[in-house]
């Protein structure tokens, strides 16, 4: 659980609503339920933050001299390690 309280869609900008949509479609693409993830929306508190934070992600996805399974079990390691709440 995170310590603020992210940014509900009802109060989110055009920018942070269509970022919503991408992440609800990816999320419903990989899990079966279109849900948002607790870190998109803490961190929609700051739009440019959330912008870079989605560059940053597209950036890993677009490296492919990695595969995608071994980037996955990677970061489930690096997050279990620095004990994230996520």
């Amino acid at each position: 659980m995170a310590r603020i309280k992210g940014v509900e869609p009802g109060e989110a900008g055009l920018f942070t609503r269509l970022v919503y949509w991408f992440v609800k479609r990816k999320m419903n693409s990989l899990t079966g339920q279109p849900k948002l993830i607790e870190p998109i929306k803490v961190t929609a508190h700051h739009t440019r933050l959330l912008r870079a934070m989605g560059a940053m992600e597209a950036g890993v996805a677009a490296a492919k001299s990695v595969p995608e399974a071994l980037k996955a079990l990677a970061g489930i390691k690096a997050a279990t390690l620095v004990g994230c709440p996520f």
